[in-house]
């Protein structure tokens, strides 16, 4: 069956009027802006910012490879996460599937709008298998959340196996690829025309080290874009976060650049953990950071943060008992969290 955006949105939501701005009722450059009464002294951020996002958005398609129709821009990709619940879950009628363990928000922002998720647990090696998600849907499941590469366990889910789900599921297929650039994948931009129910996440957080700017982006069809764009609040992208991601996206070779001594650094603090005593496993990882496992894990994380040193304790987590995810740092900073494992662990 073709997937229509029209049938997956909510009924009111597909009615809906969305709020009209002052600069969605004009085109163009004017010389005089006297419509939003806005302050009319330069204080340089006294104007509202581009409420379409124009600009970047050509220059992300550029980068990316796709068009700045198919492109939604929130604050954060946990924006995207929520009006894509929003948007297409009805409270107590749909539902929403995610695999466990993995990125903590899809659920958060499923509890929040009263929204059921139902949770697939990975293969023990942190492997999806297709078979068992297809074996849940129902008819009223409106969204399929995957994280590639997955946070916390750092590994790329197999294409082939994200692509059977994508042919079987009558919602939208959504693949948060917030850490992608950290792998050796391009990701899968590129069967975004093929399949019009895939939609994919990515963020200028991680390889692009501008977590501080909040800016996350929405991949898919046109016609889901336009839904997101409709109930998202009016002027959400700042005038200061346009401007840094255009700066960005025009010189993005010292972004490169850092990918590049995050990977690097990776591989050697891999095998380095390998070597510190106590420490069970160190899982494959194609993002920023890396989950190894350990007898001690509680005792690890709480005697770290007395030496000054913060990792992430993901012990409670299905399938994670005993193990810590570890963010790449510099040389400098790895160095000195080695240092003290060793201490602590010896």
């Amino acid at each position: 069956m073709k997937f229509s955006a029209d049938n997956w949105v909510r009924e009111n939501i597909r009615s809906l009027q969305s709020y009209s701005s002052a600069r969605d009722e004009f085109e163009g450059t004017a010389r005089i802006y006297l419509d939003a009464n806005e302050n009319p002294f330069g204080t340089e951020l006294n104007r509202y910012p581009d409420q379409k996002q124009v600009e970047i958005k050509v220059l992300i398609g550029e980068e990316l490879e796709i068009e700045p129709e198919q492109i939604f821009l929130g604050n954060g990709s946990d924006e995207a996460i929520d009006l894509l619940i929003r948007a297409s879950c009805d409270p107590g009628k749909n539902r929403v599937i995610s695999i466990a363990p993995s990125y903590g928000m899809y659920s958060v922002c499923s509890a929040i709008q009263g929204v059921d998720i139902d949770m697939v647990l990975l293969n023990e090696d942190f492997s999806l298998s297709a078979d068992r998600v297809i074996s849940l849907f129902r008819n009223n499941h409106k969204l399929l959340f995957l994280c590639s590469p997955n946070n916390p366990t750092g590994n790329l889910l197999d294409e082939d196996e994200i692509i059977k789900l994508v042919r079987a599921f009558n919602g939208v297929v959504v693949v948060d690829e917030a850490y992608i650039d950290f792998s050796d994948s391009q990701g899968l931009t590129g069967l975004l025309k093929k399949y019009r129910n895939l939609v994919l996440l990515r963020t200028f957080s991680k390889a692009w080290g501008l977590a501080g700017i909040r800016c996350g982006m929405a991949l898919g069809h046109p016609e889901i874009i336009i839904y997101l764009s409709k109930i998202k609040y009016p002027y959400n992208l700042n005038v200061l976060t346009q401007r840094k991601i255009r700066e960005v996206l025009n010189n993005p070779i010292y972004v490169y650049e850092m990918i590049g001594l995050i990977v690097k650094e990776r591989k050697r603090m891999a095998g380095e953990l390998q070597k510190i005593g106590g420490v069970l496993r160190v899982y494959p990882s194609e993002a920023n950071f890396i989950l190894i496992k350990l007898d001690e894990a509680d005792y690890l994380y709480a005697e770290l943060i007395k030496r000054g040193v913060v990792i992430r304790n993901r012990s409670s987590l299905e399938l994670c008992s005993g193990c810590l995810r570890i963010s790449i740092g510099t040389r400098e900073e790895n160095e000195f969290l080695l240092k003290e494992m060793q201490n602590i662990l010896a």
